[in-house]
C-alpha cells in the first residue's frame, strides 16, 4: 500500500486554532510522583498530582514549537509573544497556593533582545484577582514582570521557546529528597483559557486521511505528559479506525506505597492515570473507537519488590534494557500476580464507567531470557519452591537440553499458562457483561532458533486456542531486519502449536526506535501489514504512534480498483521473427550552461523498452489475430507477456540457461528472498516474468534446492542463505508490455502491396 513519510506539511489542509488550546498543554515531573493533563472543554483543562517528596514539583508546558504532533497535524512555529494576552480562571486544591512562596509560577524561557538565552519567573500572584486558591488570572506578555513582587525585571517576549506553569505540594520544600509524611493528592483547573491580541490564533495542519484499513498502537508510558484529546485527534485523522491497543505502561499507572518508593501490594491505579484513562476511553468511545487495555508482566525495577520479580539460576535478576530498566514479574509470585490481577479488574471498572466494551490484552507474558549470556529468569524463590525435587541448573538456553531440562522448561510453560488463566478469568469476573481477552507474543523472543527448546517455557500448550478470544502477535526485530524466512516460520510453527484460526489473529507491524532508520524500517513494516492484509488477518496495528508522529509516517487508502492487476498472464501470439524492432530508451535531463558545458542527470535507473512488432505480422490470419489480442487487450488497458527476440535469457541473451548465469544477490544470514535480474554492467534489470520451469539457482557455485518461485521473479528459500554466499540464477524471461496507443491503423491495400503495419508496444513497470 502507498505510505509516506512526511517532514513537513507543504500545502496540506491547515485550520487555526486558538494559542494556548487547552489540548497542546504537556505536564512534566519528576519521579516517582505522577501527574496526569486532561481537557473537560474547548477552553479547560484539569490537573491531577500525586506528591512522595517534599521537593517534587510539576510543570504544565507550553512549547512554542510542536514536536510531538505527526507533521501534517501540527501547528505552527510562533515564539513571538508581545502585544498576546493569556487569560484563565485557576482554582487548585492540595498544591502551595498563589499568594505562597514557591506558589504557581509561570517560567518564562527564551532569549532576552540581544539573543542571549534567559530564564524569567512570573509569579501568577502579581497578576491575580480572586483568593489565593480561585482567582482570574491575565498576563499580557509585553507588560509581565519577573521577580516575586512588582515591579521587577521586564520579560523579553519576542523569542519564547516554552513556558510552564510550576506546581508543588503542600509542605514543599525546594531541593529536599525526603519523603513527605503521606503522599499528598493535588489538582488544580485552568478554565475559561482564551487568548487576545497579535498572534492569537495559530494555524495547525488539519489533514484528514481517509479510513485504510489499519488501526493504531499507543502506550502511557509514553504519552502519559500529553491529553488524550491530543492523542486521537492524531489517530483519527491519519485514518486509523477500529480498535487502539492501549498499553498502560510499567511505569506510571500504579500508586506507590505511602512510606517507600515501592508499589503498593495489593495493587492500586494511582489518581492521575485513573482520570487520564478514564477520559481517553470516553472520547475514543465517542469518536468510534474501540480501545483494548493492555497489561504486561513488566515493572519499573526500581518500584517493584525483590521478591516478586525473576531471576537465573544464579540469582541475578532479570532486566530489560530500558533506561530506567524494569524488572519482570515471576508468574509463581503469589503477590506478584494478585497485584496484575487487581490492576486489570480496576482498569476494567474505567472502561465500563466510561462506556467502552472490555477488551483487554495481556501483553508478551514470558520468562525473560538475560540477553548478554542467554539464562532464563525461572528460579527465582518462589519458582524454586514450585519446582522442588524437578529443580534443575540451566544457565544457557542456547546449550543443548537434556530431558531433565526439557521437562523443568515444560513446567515453566505450564506455570506462565496458569497464571495467565487467572489474569484472564480476573478480567470476565470483574466485568459486569462480557469480555473479550488477548494475548499478544513477541516470536523473535520466544522462537529465536538460538534457543530451539524456549518455546516450551515461553509458548506453552495452555495457550492454545480457545484459551484466548484472540492471539496477537508481533515480530519487529525480525522485520526490520528483514529475517521474512524467520518470520514465515514463526507463523507457521505457532499456527500448528497452538491453532488460532487466522480470524482470530490479529498483528502488530512497527516499531522504529532511532529516526535514522526511518526510511529503511518504515517500508519493511508497510509492507508487512499488506502481507498480514493478505493472510486474512482482520485487525493490524501500528505499534507505535510516537514514532509515527516523529517520523511522519502516513498510511495512504487502497481502493479496490487499485488492486485488480491490469495484466493478462498470456503471450503475444505472434512470432516476431528479426523484423521487429526493440529499443531501449532511458530519460535524462540534460542542462547545457552557458559555457556549452552539460550537466546530465540519469532520471531512470533502467531502460524502458519500446517494440514495434508490425513487421513479424506476415498474412492475413495473423493480422485477424493481431487485431483479436488487440480488442482482448483493450488496447493498451492490460498488459501482457513479449518474447523479446535479441534477449530472452540470462546466458548472453539467447544462451540455454544456467545456474551460475547472473549474480542476484548476497546471503546475509537473514534475507530468504532474491529478485531475479538481468545485469549490464552497473544497471541491474529486475526480471518479473520469467518462464516457469526455466530457472536455476545456485549458492557459492552448487547448485541449490530448498527454494520456491513466489511470482513476479521473486526467488524465497526455505532458509536464509549464510552471510557473504554469492546467489546466482539463470532463466529464460519475457517482457510484460502493453500496446502503446489506442488505436491500431492496419489498411489491408497497403499489407497487401506489402507494407508493413506499425504495431507499437511499451514495457510495464511492475513493481517486483
Amino acid at each position: 500500500m502507498a505510505f509516506w513519510l512526511a517532514s513537513e506539511r507543504r500545502r496540506q489542509q491547515s485550520d487555526w486554532i486558538q494559542r494556548f488550546d487547552p489540548r497542546f498543554w504537556t505536564v512534566n515531573f519528576p519521579r516517582p510522583m505522577m501527574a496526569s493533563v486532561v481537557t473537560t472543554a474547548h477552553d479547560a483543562m484539569r490537573l491531577d498530582l500525586d506528591f512522595y517528596h517534599e521537593g517534587e514539583l510539576a510543570g504544565l508546558i507550553w512549547d512554542s514549537e510542536d514536536t510531538l504532533d505527526h507533521p501534517l497535524l501540527a501547528y505552527e512555529t510562533r515564539k513571538d509573544y508581545a502585544h498576546c494576552i493569556l487569560r484563565f480562571r485557576w482554582k487548585s486544591s492540595g498544591l502551595v497556593a498563589l499568594d505562597q512562596p514557591h506558589g504557581p509560577t509561570l517560567t518564562i524561557e527564551g532569549r532576552d533582545a540581544s539573543g542571549t538565552p534567559r530564564s524569567w519567573y512570573v509569579r501568577l500572584w502579581n497578576y491575580a484577582e480572586g483568593t489565593p486558591t480561585e482567582a482570574s488570572i491575565e498576563l499580557p506578555f509585553s507588560k509581565l514582570q519577573s521577580g516575586y513582587t512588582l515591579p521587577g525585571e521586564a520579560i523579553h517576549a519576542g523569542d519564547i521557546d516554552r513556558m510552564f506553569i510550576s506546581l508543588a505540594p503542600v509542605g514543599y520544600v525546594e531541593g529536599s529528597s525526603n519523603r513527605l509524611p503521606a503522599r499528598r493528592s493535588g489538582w488544580a483547573e485552568l478554565t475559561g483559557i482564551s487568548c487576545e491580541g497579535e498572534v492569537a490564533m495559530l494555524e495547525i495542519g488539519d489533514v484528514m486521511i481517509p479510513a485504510h484499513g489499519e488501526q493504531m498502537a499507543t502506550a502511557y508510558d509514553d504519552a502519559f505528559n500529553q491529553t488524550p484529546a491530543r492523542l486521537l485527534r492524531q489517530v483519527e485523522q491519519l485514518g486509523y479506525r477500529g480498535r487502539i491497543v492501549h498499553y498502560v505502561g510499567m511505569s506510571h499507572y500504579y500508586r506507590l506505597e505511602d512510606n517507600m518508593t515501592r508499589v503498593r501490594y495489593g495493587g492500586e491505579l494511582c489518581e492521575p492515570a485513573r482520570k487520564w484513562h478514564a477520559d481517553f476511553f470516553a472520547r475514543a468511545v465517542d469518536m468510534g473507537f474501540a480501545p483494548i487495555a493492555s497489561l504486561s508482566y513488566e515493572l519499573l525495577a526500581q518500584d517493584c519488590p525483590d521478591w516478586w520479580q525473576q531471576r537465573d539460576w544464579n540469582w541475578n535478576y532479570g532486566r530489560t534494557g530500558w533506561d530506567p530498566p524494569s524488572a519482570l514479574l515471576s508468574p509463581l509470585s503469589v503477590p506478584a500476580m494478585q497485584f496484575l490481577r487487581s490492576i486489570a479488574a480496576q482498569f476494567v471498572t474505567v472502561m465500563e464507567d466510561a462506556g467502552a466494551e472490555v477488551l483487554f490484552q495481556i501483553g508478551e507474558p514470558w520468562w525473560w531470557i538475560q540477553p548478554d549470556t542467554g539464562a532464563p529468569c525461572i528460579f527465582d524463590y518462589s519458582a524454586r519452591q514450585f519446582w522442588g525435587s524437578d529443580i534443575v541448573a540451566i544457565t544457557d538456553m542456547r546449550a543443548p537440553m537434556n530431558d531433565a531440562q526439557k521437562a523443568l522448561l515444560d513446567r515453566a510453560g505450564q506455570a506462565l499458562s496458569d497464571s495467565t488463566d487467572a489474569l484472564a478469568q480476573a478480567v470476565r469476573d470483574a466485568a459486569t457483561g462480557a469480555a473479550e481477552v488477548m494475548l499478544l507474543a513477541f516470536t523473535p523472543t520466544v522462537l529465536d532458533p538460538q534457543m530451539p527448546e524456549l518455546y516450551r517455557a515461553n509458548l506453552p500448550v495452555g495457550w492454545a486456542y480457545p484459551a484466548f478470544d484472540r492471539l496477537q502477535l508481533e515480530d519487529y526485530d525480525w522485520l526490520i531486519q528483514g529475517a521474512d524466512a524467520l518470520r514465515r516460520q514463526a507463523l507457521e510453527f505457532v499456527d500448528e502449536r497452538l491453532g488460532y484460526p487466522t480470524a482470530s489473529q490479529d498483528y502488530l507491524a512497527g516499531f522504529v526506535l532511532d529516526p535514522d532508520d526511518a526510511h529503511t524500517f518504515w517500508p519493511r513494516i508497510d509492507r508487512a501489514l499488506d502481507e498480514a492484509r493478505e493472510r486474512g488477518v482482520e485487525h493490524r496495528f501500528v505499534w507505535a504512534l510516537p514514532q509515527v508522529s516523529r517520523d511522519g509516517y502516513t498510511r495512504l487508502p487502497t481502493y479496490e480498483e487499485d488492486e485488480v492487476s491490469p495484466f493478462d498472464d498470456v503471450t503475444y501470439p505472434l512470432s516476431l521473427g528479426t523484423n521487429a524492432s526493440a529499443s531501449p530508451e532511458f530519460s535524462t535531463s540534460v542542462a547545457v550552461t552557458a559555457s556549452g558545458h552539460e550537466r546530465r542527470n540519469a532520471l531512470w535507473s533502467d531502460a524502458r523498452m519500446r517494440y514495434d512488432v508490425g513487421p513479424g505480422v506476415r498474412s492475413q490470419s495473423e493480422l485477424r489475430v493481431l487485431l483479436g489480442f488487440f480488442r482482448a487487450r483493450f488496447g493498451p488497458a492490460r498488459g501482457f507477456r513479449l518474447r523479446d527476440p535479441h534477449d530472452f535469457s540470462s546466458n548472453g541473451g539467447a544462451g540455454e540457461p544456467t545456474a551460475g548465469d547472473e549474480i542476484i544477490g548476497h546471503g546475509d544470514g537473514l534475507s530468504a528472498d532474491f529478485q531475479l535480474r538481468r545485469n549490464y554492467g552497473e544497471q541491474r534489470r529486475p526480471i518479473t516474468r520469467p518462464e516457469e520451469g526455466s530457472i536455476l539457482v545456485s549458492i557459492d557455485g552448487v547448485p541449490a534446492s530448498g527454494w520456491t518461485h513466489v511470482g513476479k521473479g521473486l526467488i524465497r528459500f526455505d532458509a536464509p542463505p549464510p552471510a557473504g554466499a554469492e546467489i546466482r540464477a539463470g532463466f529464460r524471461f519475457d517482457v510484460p508490455v502493453r500496446f502503446a496507443e489506442d488505436r491500431l491503423d492496419i489498411s489491408g491495400a497497403t499489407f497487401a502491396a506489402g507494407e508493413a503495419p506499425s504495431v507499437p508496444l511499451v514495457e510495464i513497470r511492475e513493481a517486483s
